[in-house]
Formats: structure tokens, C-alpha cells, sequence
């Protein structure tokens, strides 16, 4: 499989994740953690179906992967099917998390700059079925969307 049908494959198990979210009456973003062609875990934002104030797609993917040689990590890739906040772009940085791939930063984009500027390669691959997502929940679920982002709706 060449890198880039790696990549969409991967993404999908993401998007897998962001509808289940979605069909669950969440946020719809989803994760994975790949490290050299295998899917560690995979995660979704979860704040409204556990009641969390940190369980985005990134955070839930990672804390589902649980404790691993940070060797694993320095050697793995987070697919996510939106570009990550701050809070999940840090938990990467945290766990030298070297690549990122992003489904789509039309949406929503905050840290992209800040991860690169610490040696976090990002790929967005502006995925059509990520972004369709995204402006589904945006205008079904204004509200939602807002309290996730931390903005009025």
C-alpha cells in the first residue's frame, strides 16, 4: 500500500470513529494512533456521551491505546479527522507524536502552526467525507459545536 492509500486508509477508521460519535449524539471526530502499519487504537470525541470535559477524538484514541513505551509513540502516527485544538495537539507534542494527518482544517484550525513549529510534520489531506461531517454537526448541532470549541453559538 503506498503511503497515501495508507493514509486514507487509516483516515477511514478515523471517520469510522467520527460517526459513531456522531450516531451516539456527539461531537463527530474521530482518531486513530498507527504506529509502522498498525492501528493501535482508535478513539472518538466522547465529552458528551461520558460526560467529559477532555475526551476529544485525539484524547479518547490515546487514552484508549493506554500505556506504551514512549518509543511507540516517537514511532506512530494520529490520524484525526479534524484538525486538533490545543489541548490535543499538546497531548502530542507531550508523546512526540512525529506526524499527524489531518482529514480536514476547513472547519476548524488552531494549533497547526504551533505543532509544526515543534518538529510535528502535519498532512492534511482536506478528505470531502471529514469536512461534509463536520458542516452536517455545524449546522444541526450549532450548540454542541459551540460548547466543545469554547465559543458562544
Amino acid at each position: 500500500m503506498s503511503d497515501q492509500r495508507s493514509d486514507h486508509h487509516y483516515l477511514g477508521l478515523a471517520l469510522e470513529q467520527a460517526q459513531l460519535g456522531w450516531d451516539e449524539g456527539g461531537v463527530p471526530i474521530g482518531a486513530a494512533l498507527v504506529h509502522r502499519g498498525e492501528v493501535l487504537a482508535v478513539g472518538r470525541n466522547r465529552r458528551v456521551q461520558l460526560g467529559s470535559a477532555i475526551r476529544h477524538g485525539e484524547t479518547d484514541c490515546i487514552e484508549t491505546a493506554g500505556r506504551l513505551p514512549a518509543k511507540v509513540y516517537r514511532e506512530s502516527v494520529l490520524y484525526t479527522t479534524l484538525s486538533p485544538c490545543f489541548m490535543c495537539a499538546g497531548t502530542a507534542v507531550l508523546y512526540d507524536i512525529p506526524r499527524i494527518v489531518v482529514g480536514e482544517n476547513r472547519s476548524f484550525e488552531a494549533s497547526e502552526s504551533w505543532l509544526r513549529s515543534r518538529g510535528v510534520t502535519i498532512d492534511v489531506l482536506d478528505d470531502a467525507a471529514c469536512h461534509a461531517l463536520m458542516q452536517r454537526m455545524m449546522s444541526e448541532r450549532p450548540q454542541l459545536w459551540a460548547e466543545d470549541i469554547g465559543e458562544e453559538a
